[in-house]
């Protein structure tokens, strides 16, 4: 049986929709490998082609179109889920345009939005994305770019929302924010792209039927977050989208990564994004 590798994150969206893959709920016609680490490693393993299938920001497309196809299931992309730009005292986004803000990352979504959106022409810090708010409330960067369950947990460390680049991205857009996918290599040929996405599909579909069978396996990698913060974090990141990109899912998908283009004064890949 051939083993692919396969990485993503420790966040509750991801091995929510992973778990019955790696627990082996469902049957397989593969073996897998499994790495959990933080997107920006993740986007990095990717950039090397170091690994089969993995998630990766969206805004990391661009760079790997080349050896990559995207799956339609198993990213991250919707609406009200973006991430929020966070300051230590109540500011406005014009108030931080010369600012040191923290990132989760260069090769991240919300690196990109925040280099999209324009108006902050200052420093970006790329940090750990659990280290931005602690590095911010300390006052080792005037303001940070948080993700994940961040958008919960602000409050408690006496932050302030500057702009929520989620709802920013949908206003100017009218779009859902693309904020993560899967990628596989596109050496492994379109069946195989083909089965790899039916089976992230079914193992999503496992873990909705049987949500009481998937929490341990999500509360072990969750690291410090309480249950309440793990079942928004679900509900923010799991929904429709998961399951199928769909039409307005890949349109959005291009609308990212042609703002990225422009930004950086290149062509759009030739190369089709998705597999079929």
């Amino acid at each position: 049986m051939k083993t692919f590798t396969l990485g993503y994150s420790p966040c509750p969206n991801d091995t929510f929709i992973f778990r019955a893959m790696a627990e082996k709920k469902i049957d397989l016609p593969f073996a897998l490998d499994i790495l959990l680490a933080d997107v920006e490693m993740l986007n990095r393993q990717v950039a090397r082609t170091a690994l089969d299938i993995s998630k990766i920001s969206a805004s990391a497309a661009l760079s790997i179109v080349d050896k990559y196809w995207l799956l339609r299931a198993g990213g991250a992309m919707g609406r009200g889920c973006g991430p929020l730009v966070v300051s230590r005292r109540p500011a406005e986004i014009k108030d931080l345009r010369e600012a040191t803000i923290a990132t989760p990352g260069d090769m991240t979504t919300a690196s990109l939005l925040l280099r999209i959106e324009g108006t902050h022409r200052g420093r970006r810090v790329p940090m750990q994305f659990d280290r931005i708010m602690p590095a911010v409330a300390a006052g080792e960067v005037d303001a940070g770019v948080i993700i994940h369950e961040g958008r919960w947990t602000y409050q408690a460390c006496g932050l302030h929302q500057v702009l929520d680049l989620g709802r920013w991205w949908e206003q100017t857009t009218s779009l859902p924010l693309p904020l993560g996918a899967i990628a596989v290599r596109r050496d492994l040929g379109r069946d195989v792209a083909a089965v790899v996405e039916e089976k992230i599909r079914e193992s999503l579909l496992f873990s909705m039927k049987d949500r009481d069978g998937a929490w341990p396996y999500i509360e072990k990698h969750a690291q410090e977050m309480s249950p309440e913060v793990i079942g928004l974090h679900i509900d923010a990141f799991v929904n429709e989208f998961s399951l199928n990109a769909g039409i307005e899912g890949e349109k959005a998908m291009r609308k990212l990564l042609e703002a990225a283009c422009n930004l950086e004064n290149r062509p759009f890949p030739k190369q089709d994004l998705f597999w079929s």
